[in-house]
């Protein structure tokens, strides 16, 4: 014999019974029982009316009336029109009676428990009903069982305890004694021994199946739902997530007990005694292996099978000096919890006795509150015990598996992982045996860290990083194609799955949250929203995935002014903006702490040099112990290409066209030729070097005359140039009479930088240096008179999108 049951969604429609029958037919078995739950959404609507109507709300009635067309539709698309006259006539009848017993509710003003558990048992009866005739109709042999005649409950209404003698020896009766092969029941609802209607709470189907397997001894029980099985995580909010194949009754208890909602708790309990096993199958993909719950599970290594959260948690915790060493508090607090019929799900206590602390529904916190300050009102009167604290908007996360108990570490792991997050942890409990660990968490982290922990534990260490990009010119645009380029060389040699969730530039904004496609991210951006930093933040904040970074790929100082949120709310930033890390010393230092407080990486390698790894390898020199005594560098690739460019025979003007046109100057190429971003990139390197340098300390030996730094906008500059050629050519003679070439040169020495234009000698580092290349110069005590050279191209968009690159594998990596 072989116990079959149907949730509400295989059930929802005429087309799915269609399909239940089909899997009943396939059904190889001398006898099945069917236990099927009411229509989906039926139940919710029957409690729905019954609160209205008790309410006096005529409101109910039109939900009365979308019952009776739903199930009447339902007979006429799966009943044939010549014998459909009775089941219609059946069906009415029996919806005619439920709409006697809420309009008798609408009357007196109320519903009582056992009212309420009569009217919504109506939806598992009509629902059985209209199955059991539908099956007789394909020729299966079926007869329709009446659940309140087998299964035999105390008079607790809502949640009623099954009497197992009585149900047992019911069970074993009527389907010994049927003839026929299938057998269909409503799950959820029963009779007390008074005879009064009774339900088994939410997910009871799953129970009634259960019930009925255990009593006739079945040779297995199938829960048909509309997933594959028990998955290792909610497959909505982890899409990695995947179906368990074999899993143990003790595993599953524990992801049940913890939110997997496949599977209704209190299940297992009837079958486990007998070793029944479970089969948690796809209706709408029968032919799936799905899950098999049985004794012993084979784990195949794995040391964590499932990860499972219960939301809507409070927390309510009982502290003060009174309860140390005080014998019975902890067993009033918990009778107060017991007595007001308040579950506890979660209790954590301090060795101390200091405080006690307890996860609960978060709606039975007021009514937690209120019954334990009125129980302990004497002690905290006298300031012993102080009143209950109680904390809303969190849930529960939970690691399960049998074979954690043997493996150390896990823990360390679980709690390393949210760290890295950001998800802070408000409560810890494991259990004895082992076979879980929880933590109490805000409800808005729900997502990120089942995600975080399913890729610590099951994710084969791919880890996935979100990336938010700011600025898609010509730098951006670069560092996206390289993004889509590496794609799969990233995920099969590095481990890292990148996914871009939101562009913005100027004008527009675009999110995704399935990642944007990087082929055509150009036609998804135009057709974003209005581009707005402050909302750009707030929703990638909202949005709270794990591994996420803040990508700047602007010149904007207002976009560098963001920074600081970002890392606060534990999100990485990677910049090639040089604004943030050259401003106010302060602002440097508060974006560094941030990082470290938050765990959020601040990576900026492309500040200095675009793709040459300076600021790491100065990094590096720092972190093993070397000093810095020196620092010489020609960090401007744009000024190096217009000095290394510029001749007697081409106009200083017409190089730093070409120099802007091909990307090596900023869009202001006057910031370049000035020296401020010269004055810039040595102040990073000063300040990474351990210097508490402003900008205003940096002298500057600019080159350009007064009448080139006076002006304000790109036009007038250029017009300057040309007037001002005779200038720029002499500067050129001088050099060349002097056998030298012209760099601009940035220096930091005991706590001093200058930068400014220098004739180099042949034979000097600097001399052979060209295009657009970048050189610098480390002396240290480990390299006092052979300094540590970097050199390479130090402009450009494809050298300064591949640093920005670098800086995101770096992040991957940490």
């Amino acid at each position: 014999m072989q116990v079959l049951k149907f949730g509400g969604t295989s059930v929802a429609n005429a087309q799915n019974i269609t399909l239940v029958k089909n899997i009943v037919s396939d059904t190889k078995s001398d006898k099945i029982v069917v236990v099927v739950s009411a229509f989906g959404g039926v139940t919710d609507t029957l409690l729905n009316a019954s609160l209205l109507a008790s309410k006096q709300d005529a409101a109910y009635k039109p939900m009365v009336k979308e019952l009776e067309d739903r199930h009447l539709s339902t007979v006429k698309s799966l009943i044939n029109i010549n014998v459909q006259s009775a089941v219609l006539s059946k069906v009415k009848s029996e919806l005619n009676t439920l709409e006697t017993l809420l309009e008798g509710a609408f009357l007196i003003g109320e519903i009582t428990p056992q009212l309420s558990d009569k009217i919504v048992s109506y939806g598992e009866l009509l629902s059985s009903y209209i199955i059991c005739e539908y099956f007789k109709q394909e020729q299966l042999d079926a007869i329709h069982a009446d659940s309140r005649a087998l299964i035999i409950t105390n008079n607790v209404n809502g949640k009623a305890t099954v009497n197992f003698d009585l149900t047992n020896a019911n069970c074993n009766t009527f389907i010994n004694k049927a003839s026929q092969k299938v057998i269909v029941a409503p799950g959820f609802i029963a009779s007390s021994e008074k005879g009064n209607a009774t339900t088994l709470g939410r997910g009871g189907s799953d129970y009634t199946a259960a019930i009925i397997a255990a009593a006739i001894d079945a040779e297995i029980l199938q829960i048909w739902t509309d997933v594959s099985g028990m998955y290792t995580a909610n497959p909505k909010w982890v899409k990695q997530a995947k179906a368990i194949p074999h899993i143990s009754y003790e595993e599953a208890m524990e992801l049940s007990h913890f939110g997997a909602k496949v599977l209704y708790p209190p299940t297992i309990q009837p079958v486990l005694a007998k070793g029944i096993s479970i089969e948690i199958k796809n209706t709408f993909q029968p032919a799936d292996q799905g899950t098999s719950i049985t004794k012993n599970s084979t784990s195949q290594g794995k040391t964590v099978r499932g990860i499972s959260h219960i939301a809507n948690t409070a927390l309510l915790s009982l502290e003060g000096p009174g309860m140390v060493g005080i014998p019975g508090i902890s067993k009033r607090f918990f009778e107060v919890l017991s007595q007001s019929d308040i579950s506890v799900v979660l209790i954590t206590q301090a060795s101390s006795e200091h405080s006690i602390c307890v996860g609960i529904s978060a709606d039975d916190l007021d009514k937690a509150v209120t019954m334990v300050n009125s129980a302990f009102e004497y002690e905290i009167e006298r300031g012993k015990i102080k009143p209950a604290i109680a904390e809303k908007r969190l849930a529960i996360i939970a690691l399960v598996g049998d074979r954690m108990k043997s493996h150390q570490g896990l823990s360390g792991k679980m709690f390393s992982t949210l760290g890295k997050n950001n998800v802070n942890i408000r409560a810890i409990a494991q259990g004895a045996s082992e076979r879980n660990i929880s933590a109490v968490i805000k409800e808005e982290d729900v997502k990120k860290a089942l995600n975080a922990l399913h890729e610590q534990f099951f994710e084969e260490n791919i880890k996935q990083l979100n990336l938010f990009v700011m600025g898609v010119g010509n730098v951006g645009s670069k560092f996206l194609n390289q993004i889509h380029q590496q794609k799969k060389y990233l995920k099969e040699k590095l481990k890292l799955n990148i996914r871009v969730i939101g562009l913005s530039n100027s004008r527009t904004m675009f999110f995704d949250e399935d990642g944007i496609s990087l082929k055509d991210w150009e036609e998804q951006l135009q057709s974003g929203q209005t581009a707005d930093k402050h909302k750009f933040f707030e929703t990638v904040n909202q949005l709270n995935y794990r591994n996420s970074i803040f990508v700047d790929n602007t010149a904007s100082a207002e976009v560098s002014k963001t920074y600081n949120a970002y890392l606060g709310n534990s999100i990485s930033v990677v910049t090639c903006n040089k604004i943030a890390c050259s401003s106010v010393f302060s602002n440097y230092q508060e974006l560094k702490e941030l990082a470290r407080t938050f765990n959020a990486p601040f990576l900026f390698e492309t500040n200095v040099g675009a793709g040459l790894p300076i600021i790491d390898t100065l990094k590096h020199l720092m972190a093993s112990g070397d000093k810095i005594l020196k620092i010489q560098a020609v960090l401007s690739g744009s000024l190096n290409f217009v000095f290394n460019t510029f001749n007697d025979k081409v106009t200083f003007h017409d190089v730093v066209k070409e120099a802007q046109e091909q990307g090596y100057t900023e869009p202001d190429p006057k910031i370049d030729l000035s020296g401020v971003d010269v004055m810039r990139k040595i102040l990073i390197l000063a300040r990474e070097s351990g210097s508490l340098l402003e900008i205003e300390d940096i002298e500057n030996h600019s080159f350009l005359p007064q009448e080139s730094l006076a002006t304000d906008n790109n036009g007038d500059f250029f017009a300057s140039l040309v007037r001002n050629e005779p200038h720029f050519q002499q500067l050129y003679k001088d050099a060349i009479d002097n056998g030298s070439k012209l760099k601009y040169v940035a220096q930091f020495e005991e706590g001093k930088a200058s930068v400014g234009l220098r004739q180099i000698p042949k034979g000097h580092d600097f001399y052979t240096l060209e295009g657009s290349d970048n050189i610098v110069l480390f002396y240290t005590e480990r390299y006092p008179d052979q300094p540590m050279i970097i050199k390479g191209a130090g402009a450009g968009a494809d050298v300064t999108a591949s640093g920005i690159f670098a800086d995101i594998i770096r992040i991957g990596n940490f």
